[in-house]
């Protein structure tokens, strides 16, 4: 844990959470994914989702908690032979992006299965200081499911 910061699983997490998380306008700006709205029975299909990308690949995406209050979610997804990084956050709690996605790097960098990290942002996100901050490289750009993404790359070894 760090600055009280801690990961957990979304199975821990009650799904209502998640749902007014992802409920959020201010969330779904920046996710073009996002064309759904979301309720409790959405957020239970959504972490058995997720807890089934732990079962096949033996990581994926985590609940992040400050102060053990939900924050939001992200982590690891296998696409392919790479793994994609993601990072959603409430709005409440933006401004624990850079500590929390950090954290993560650095789970990345011990870990030997995770020889470079990918980055999916939609073109709206301009701010992007942080990303090349962390030494990931602009790889292009991609569609992902009918949407258009930019994409970096940060090796880990």
């Amino acid at each position: 844990m760090k600055d009280g910061i801690s990961f957990a699983r979304l199975s821990e997490i009650d799904p209502n959470d998640i749902a007014v998380h992802m409920s959020d306008p201010r969330v779904a700006e920046h996710m073009p994914l996002l064309t759904f709205e979301w309720n409790v029975e959405v957020a239970r299909e959504f972490i058995a989702k997720k807890e089934g990308y732990w079962a096949r690949d033996g990581l994926g995406h985590w609940a992040f908690l400050s102060g053990g209050r939900y924050v939001g979610w992200g982590g690891f997804q296998k696409e392919g032979d790479e793994w994609d990084f993601g990072l959603v956050l409430r709005p409440d709690a933006f401004g624990l992006g850079k500590r929390i996605a950090k954290m993560a790097i650095d789970f990345a960098i011990a870990d030997k299965r995770i020889p470079f990290v990918t980055f999916l942002l939609p073109p709206s996100r301009k701010n992007l200081g942080a990303l090349r901050k962390l030494g990931a490289k602009h790889i292009g750009e991609i569609e992902y499911e009918d949407a258009q993404f930019l994409k970096f790359r940060l090796d880990t070894e």
